[in-house]
């Protein structure tokens, strides 16, 4: 099952995906996903994807067709997913930062996920053990 975004009616494949792209179009374009956010989940930029998709899903309709959850890459953008633009955002300088940030951020967590699923060969074993 699927979620329709409840600003602009983009389906994604769960709740997860659903708070990331309402979260980043909120913060790359601003405008309706980012008033939609203020007014329904205020403290929606201190949040991760895990604690703001019961948020944003609870306002969301439930899709019947299944949209593609094959593997993919999520350092691309969802905007570009969905058709290749920025919708004229202007992504340089300090946009332009955010969103390269915002890729650091994700490709960081997408490793610390593969390491988690029991891929310990890049020594993650030994940082562990640094932390008792």
């Amino acid at each position: 099952m699927g979620y329709e975004c409840p600003v602009c009616g983009v389906e994604e494949a769960d709740g997860e995906h659903l708070a990331n792209h309402v979260a980043f179009t909120a913060l790359v374009r601003g405008g309706d996903h980012e008033a939609w956010l203020d007014e329904h989940v205020p403290d929606w930029a201190e949040r991760d994807p895990d604690s703001l998709a019961p948020e944003v899903t609870e306002h969301a309709t439930e899709t019947d067709s299944e949209p593609a959850t094959e593997p993919h890459d999520h350092d691309v953008p969802s905007f570009e997913r969905a058709g290749g633009s920025a919708g004229g955002a202007d992504l340089s300088g300090a946009a332009g930062d955010v969103l390269e940030e915002a890729r650091e951020l994700t490709e960081a967590m997408y490793d610390d996920a593969q390491r988690d699923d029991g891929d310990d060969s890049d020594g993650a074993s030994g940082a562990d053990s640094e932390n008792e």
